[in-house]
């Protein structure tokens, strides 16, 4: 057979399934995407939320809905349409946050009854903000087709009463370089729309990796436009991966074991529901976030997932800011994920307008909380309640173009009784609360980290003599290979008391504000997402002194000489075969002692009161 290009290939393999493969694995929909035909089969979904959409002649019908629910605009188009629609609106305004690496703007579009356009003027009318991103990953843009449609209805479609008690921060396109690095064959596992952006931004990077260290410039605008316009919740749109299912639309929230406890009954026991009754009542099947142990073997069960701050959820449960991630079923079609999206936005308005007084209660609980002990990893444990699964049916074949066993999904529903599930719900390493941090101040980058998190220091204007811990390091573990432009790092470490002079212009954290969980877990160096961790620090690993062996040798005569308990210690060491062997271990451990050694080697430029 000639080579085709791969349009053409798929087409042909659409073709060969149709006339070959058996009847569950034909696709029941027609061909309305390139990779239709390396899909898993779908069920046709007709829900009350299609009448949401305006046909496609309509006057302010979106482009996605100028499609039928196939496409998505690219950046330009997007902000064309919305241009027209905030230049004729009493309530919308257009606000950027700032340009990104490529030099296009991130946009964010200001919904209030009163029109605000800063911060200023929309705190000034007491309202819950709702700060609505889509397109952290590019490719998963459902929110910005769901985000354009409601911001319209609210417009000119009947529900400006949706700012009544509440306001809207969206941000249609949030990687707004990936989202132009746009192509039919971006996501193959992904149903729509036709054209779609990349993952990672214009330098690789994922955003939704980039909380907690901040690196990008994109993530460094969205956090200084957190600290800026101060939402009550936070809502990041996407579309998953993985095992197929019958829900269509997934969300959840960090755990009631997490730093903002408060937050988490608010949005299990006030916001899940009212979410869930209104797309259930729209002809969607909404459920928790799904991700299965193993992805071949749907009995073995669920996992229950508690994101560290890197993630959007993780960060806003360290932040206190109550934050929903969305993952829309990539299998579903676009159209469907767009409208799902749309009934959770516009119930989102509706319940945090009239739960305002309790959701601003539950962050206040949780920032101003102050926990003494402060959990920085967790244990995986099964949990007490299974879960009654929606899933798909499918078989387990040996490939033979693999030659391994492959999932082959049937496109029946399916449900999946009591499945266990496991999460990460047990403490495991733990630390007191200090009063505060202390960080040295030739340490810029990691006090710029910290200005950019929104989290308030003071100077010292004077040297201070102080009594505080200082940890020290063994046996640092860096990773095999760069992992979002960083080279981790991970090591044990020994908290010891120490008497230190700090130099002018240290700067104190107080752990006592509204981001001081925040502080410990981007300090505190067994975090994962500790800045450490994260490879900010990875400096004081280096040794750029040494000592000459012919100068080590008769200096460590003098001592065995002059220090009676010292030749005690090193008899004491010679006991080990392995160091006694090593005649350069032995020399070190001479240098190590004497006063020529770096105090400074392997010791954390950041100290905590005790």
């Amino acid at each position: 057979m000639p080579f085709l290009p791969l349009k053409s290939s798929l087409t042909l393999l659409s073709v060969t399934l149709l006339s070959t493969a058996p009847a569950w694995a034909t696709p029941v929909v027609a061909n309305q995407f390139v990779n239709d035909a390396v899909l898993p089969p779908i069920e046709a979904w007709q829900g009350a939320s299609e009448a949401l959409m305006l046909t496609r002649d309509s006057k302010w019908a979106t482009p996605f809905e100028q499609s039928g629910g196939l496409e998505s605009p690219d950046y330009d188009a997007t902000m064309a349409w919305l241009d027209k629609l905030v230049k004729r609106s009493k309530y919308l305004s257009k606000v950027s946050l700032g340009k990104s690496p490529q030099g296009r703007d991130i946009w964010m579009i200001v919904a209030s009854k009163e029109g605000a356009d800063t911060p200023g003027k929309l705190e000034k009318h007491g309202k819950p903000s709702v700060l609505v991103q889509a397109g952290i990953h590019s490719g998963e843009i459902d929110g910005k087709d769901a985000g354009m449609m409601l911001l319209r209805d609210i417009e000119m479609g009947g529900k400006s009463a949706l700012l009544d008690k509440a306001n809207l921060l969206f941000v249609p396109i949030f990687s707004v370089d990936a989202h132009e690095r746009a192509s039919e064959y971006n996501r193959v596992n992904q149903r729509g729309p036709v054209t779609m952006g990349w993952r990672t931004n214009a330098r690789n990077l994922n955003l939704n990796r980039d909380y907690a260290k901040a690196d990008t410039k994109e993530m460094q605008l969205m956090l200084t436009a957190i600290n800026d316009w101060n939402p009550s919740l936070y809502i990041d749109v996407h579309v998953t991966d993985g095992i197929d299912y019958q829900y269509d639309v997934t969300f959840g929230y960090n755990l009631s074991q997490g730093l903002s406890p408060a937050a988490f009954a608010w949005l299990d026991g006030e916001y899940r529901p009212d979410v869930e009754a209104a797309l259930t009542q729209a002809g969607h099947i909404p459920g928790p976030l799904v991700f299965a142990l193993d992805n071949s073997d749907i009995t073995k069960g669920m996992s229950l997932w508690s994101a560290s701050p890197r993630y959007s959820n993780g960060y806003g449960d360290a932040r206190h800011l109550p934050t929903i991630l969305i993952e829309n079923h990539s299998l579903k079609p676009f159209k469907q994920r767009v409208l799902g999206t749309y009934v959770m936005l516009e119930q989102t308005l509706k319940t945090v307008g009239e739960q305002a007084t309790a959701l601003k209660a539950a962050i206040m609980a949780d920032s101003f909380a102050f926990p003494e002990q402060v959990t920085l990893t967790w244990k995986e444990t099964l949990q007490p309640k299974g879960w009654d699964f929606k899933g798909i049916g499918y078989r387990v074949e040996k490939s033979p173009i693999s030659g391994a066993d492959v999932v082959r999904w049937t496109g029946e529903p399916v449900l999946y009784q009591q499945l266990p599930v496991i999460g990460n719900t047990v403490p495991d390493i733990s630390v007191s609360r200090p009063e505060a941090y202390y960080v040295l101040p030739q340490w810029q980058e990691v006090i710029a980290k910290l200005e950019t998190h929104g989290i308030r220091y003071e100077r010292l204007q004077q040297p201070q003599q102080l009594t505080l811990g200082q940890y020290s390091f063994s046996n640092p573990q860096f990773g095999a290979k760069d992992y979002e432009g960083r080279q981790r790092v991970s090591a044990d470490v020994t908290l010891n008391k120490v008497d230190t002079t700090l130099p002018a212009g240290t700067i104190k954290i107080s752990t006592e504000q509204a981001l001081g969980d925040l502080a410990i877990l981007l300090l505190e160096p067994q975090s994962p997402d500790s800045l450490l961790q994260w490879g900010l620090f990875n400096p004081i690993f280096t040794r750029t002194e040494y000592m000459e062996q012919y100068a080590v040798e008769p200096m460590a005569a003098r001592m065995l000489a002059e220090d009676p308990e010292l030749k005690k210690a090193f008899d004491a060491a010679l006991k080990d075969p392995a160091f006694a062997a090593d005649a350069s271990a032995r020399l070190r451990w001479f240098y190590e002692k004497s006063p020529y050694y770096d105090r400074e080697y392997l010791k954390y430029p950041v100290y905590r009161s005790f």
